[in-house]
């Protein structure tokens, strides 16, 4: 068995980057960039007033105040700014471009009017108020740097730097296939000795948080033909195959052997982690493959832990591993020592209060966590109040 920081790493060395696509901004959200993104022009492309008031020269607030300036003019957002008449203050709003001979702002709170003239009761300070051209981003600087997962707010910065389209990596694709005599869909018929599918729909999720695209495949039965026969299909067309059950050692567990038959190479199949020791991964030609344990939370967190940080790699995201927190403990928590333990935990402010049921087969805990708290594969415990290293659920 591979300990996990070494399978981890392997998994994300054999990752290879897909190619680039250009979308529309609007469709950005999720995706890597595949470019540093550049600013053209400096960003502001002018000098502005941040604030509604009065923009003046200093030299015309010389002496001893206070001192009644007539106001002529008038400059807003999306105009001209007017000439700056000497000696006098021009009526400003916020974004709208400072006149020439202007060098302050006043804001409006602190002006009082006269009819046509403006008292000021103190000097401002030189370019008080005043946003200066290129001081966010110089012309030619990076705005954004190439293997950046869009967010919400990159989208702005990257309409602000005035791109309609962006050069991104493309999407991997995913095909999933679920074996097991006993699954059937979610909300069909049940019959005896059936239960419904959860890992299909959970892991299709998992893959499109990723930024990946997932097609679920007919799920097969347990024989080595039809395991082989749907294998040989749905490589075909994917970038990554994720297997679930049939990796282990029972009699029915026949996918590692029809992956061999297939052509398949496996770099390793076992990892010193719980839940979900049984891993296989390996590749067919250009399609890396992902064989994932059957029960529940074990498919879903090895793929969590495993499968995303690879879908990341192969989209060039400079960040595929999710970052990692502490918390401390609410009560003990002990495991027997050889793997790696990823304990399902809820969190409350900065406890980590890990659920009683850490079956592999039950996803209820798995539902209601916030958290994996990580114990390491030498560790035989941690008492309550101590110190614990975890993985935030929502940062996956």
């Amino acid at each position: 068995m591979l300990p996990f920081h070494e399978a981890l790493q392997r998994v994300i060395d054999s990752a290879t980057i897909l190619g680039s696509e250009r979308i529309e901004l609007g469709l950005g959200v999720g995706r890597v960039l595949a470019e540093d993104l550049m600013a053209g022009a400096p960003l502001p492309g002018f000098d502005y007033s941040a604030m509604d008031g009065y923009a003046v020269a200093r030299s015309s607030l010389a002496g001893a105040g206070p001192w009644l300036l007539p106001v002529q003019g008038e400059s807003r957002a999306g105009a001209l700014a007017p000439t700056m008449v000497a000696g006098s203050a021009c009526r400003i709003f916020t974004g709208a471009p400072i006149p020439d001979g202007a060098d302050a702002v006043v804001m409006q709170e602190d002006v009082s009017r006269e009819g046509e003239q403006a008292r000021f009761s103190a000097a401002p300070p030189l370019g008080a108020h005043i946003r200066r051209r290129g001081e966010d981003l110089a012309e030619g600087a990076i705005a954004l740097t190439k293997g950046t997962r869009l967010t919400p707010f990159q989208i702005g910065l990257a309409a602000a730097v005035d791109r309609n389209e962006l050069l991104v990596a493309r999407r991997p694709r995913v095909t999933i296939l679920c074996t097991g005599e006993e699954l059937r869909s979610p909300g069909s018929v049940p019959i005896a000795g059936s239960i419904p599918d959860s890992n299909g729909p959970s892991l299709a999720a998992l893959v499109a948080a990723a930024g990946a695209i997932p097609t679920l495949a007919p799920r097969i039965g347990d024989t080595m033909e039809a395991t082989e026969a749907a294998l040989r299909a749905a490589v075909r067309g994917c970038d990554l195959l994720l297997t679930v059950g049939g990796v282990s050692v029972g009699e029915h567990d026949l996918v590692r052997a029809a992956l061999a038959r297939v052509g398949a190479e496996l770099e390793f199949w076992k990892v010193q982690i719980r839940p979900g020791k049984p891993l296989a991964f390996g590749r067919h030609g250009e399609t890396m493959i992902l064989g994932l344990p059957g029960n529940p939370v074990s498919a879903q967190l090895t793929f969590a832990l495993f499968g995303m940080p690879l879908l990341r790699a192969m989209q060039g995201d400079r960040t595929p591993v999710p970052p990692r927190g502490r918390a401390r403990l609410h009560s003990a928590l002990r495991q027997t020592p050889g793997r790696t333990g990823f304990y399902r935990a809820e969190l409350r402010g900065e406890l980590a209060i890990t659920a009683t049921n850490q079956a592999s087969g039950s996803p209820v805990s798995l539902a209601h966590a916030d958290a994996l708290v990580i114990l390491p594969a030498e560790s035989a415990g941690l008492a309550a109040g101590e110190s614990v290293e975890l993985i935030r659920l929502a940062e996956l």
